[in-house]
């Protein structure tokens, strides 16, 4: 049976981060790919993402995978409770709340996107990713449009949301869902210390690098990341949690 697999996206993303990612995953699974750029809350980014695969019976196995604040999405829709999910895939996230210091940065970002969206979009390239692909500009080019597509409006949103997101570290610590924790060696957004803990705090993850990546990894490393998605889309032939 071809399990379902819902990719949902980070801050900046539109479904096209995934486009590297998906044709390499062709006949593994059905791929779904949630929406997180309308919300106004990590709460109601998990429930459209819920909605998203709610036609799915319950027999056919389910993995979610968040990119970066799609990991946040992630770990909401399992905290709210939904339909059976058979295995778990966190890229180049945490499961911290927000800091006070970390709300502060976000409030002049905020204002930063007000002001100049372009200038923003094209600064969170250069540090989303490996300084070894800084030189190729028609890379850089296509990645600074990836994430100027959602707009400024949708960016400010999306802030807001990651200021707000809730506290699941306790509902995590005693989660048994096989879960795979990814992240990029060079990620300066979500470094590898959060994804260190991460898996630490999950009893049943498995921690796996992604060597030559900044924090961009679906766009970095996209071969990587499909063959680490297989491996989570093997872990739903277990039986359901």
């Amino acid at each position: 049976m071809k399990p379902v697999l819902l990719l949902i996206p980070g801050m900046l993303n539109t479904a096209a981060v995934w486009r590297r990612v998906t044709p390499l995953l062709e006949g593994r699974a059905e791929v779904r790919i949630a929406d997180v750029q309308t919300q106004d809350s990590i709460a109601a980014m998990a429930r459209d993402a819920w909605a998203r695969i709610a036609d799915v019976p319950d027999h056919v196995p389910v993995a979610l995978c968040g990119f970066s604040m799609g990991g946040y999405v992630a770990i909401e829709m399992l905290a709210r409770g939904g339909r059976p999910v058979r295995a778990l895939g966190l890229l180049d996230s945490s499961c911290r709340p927000e800091s006070v210091e970390g709300a502060a940065l976000r409030e002049k970002t905020i204002a930063a996107i007000e002001r100049d969206f372009d200038k923003v979009s094209a600064g969170v390239a250069q540090f989303a990713t490996d300084p070894a692909r800084h030189g190729d500009e028609d890379f850089m080019a296509a990645l600074r449009a990836l994430l100027r597509e959602i707009g400024a409006e949708a960016a400010i949103r999306q802030n807001r949301a990651i200021v707000a997101r809730a506290d699941h570290r306790g509902a995590l610590a005693a989660l048994r869902l096989p879960t795979l924790v990814m992240c990029g060696r060079n990620d300066r957004i979500t470094p590898p210390a959060l994804s260190e803990e991460l898996a630490a705090l999950m009893p049943a993850a498995r921690l796996e690098w992604i060597d030559d990546a900044g924090h961009m990894t679906p766009i970095e490393q996209p071969a990587r990341v499909a063959a680490l998605l297989a491996s989570l889309l093997d872990m739903t032939q277990g039986d359901t949690p």
